[in-house]
């Protein structure tokens, strides 16, 4: 599996902040209350992350220590932590952007909005960010390091002969 890439994040943090912001405009424009995320929800996708990041330090531990030796580290598992990872850096790019849209829509206003308007999107920002760089930190960490040669008296390229 190939490490998720920035350009994908980019991607999808645009295309996630420009429907918030256009989100925001449209109720505003129909008079309706603009949308306004929770507290709670940036505070949930900094935690995710950090689980995140936990769940994968026993495939770090295994791979770089030399501990799975013994003990290897179950291919299921650490397939698993893989795919949690990247799909939670979309999920953060996804919620964090949308944030980030709801939140330059309310500060581009020609009146300056409330602090309990512009806080809780502002978490769910700094939330979605904390979960991206969680999510690659584990990702990162579930990489397997590159194999070592023990025979390194060995000429490259080809085999000995005796």
């Amino acid at each position: 599996m190939k490490p998720t890439r920035a350009s994908t994040l980019i991607s999808v943090a645009v295309v996630a902040a420009v429907a918030g912001f256009a989100l925001d405009a449209v109720l505003a424009s129909r008079q309706s209350p603009t949308l306004l995320l929770s507290t709670p929800l940036g505070v949930t996708l900094a935690l995710i992350g950090v689980a995140v990041v936990a769940m994968a330090r026993p495939v770090r531990r295994h791979a770089r220590d030399g501990a799975g030796r013994q003990h290897p580290v179950d291919p299921l598992y650490a397939t698993r932590v893989v795919v949690l990872a990247k799909a939670s850096s979309l999920a953060g790019a996804l919620f964090g952007a949308f944030a980030a849209g709801l939140l330059l829509y309310l500060l581009t206003r020609s009146a300056l909005p409330p602090l309990g308007s512009v806080l809780p999107n502002a978490v769910a920002v700094g939330g979605g960010l904390v979960l991206v760089v969680c999510a690659l930190v584990a990702e990162r960490m579930c990489m397997a390091p590159p194999p070592q040669d023990d025979d390194d008296d060995l000429p490259r390229g080809g085999t000995t002969a005796n």
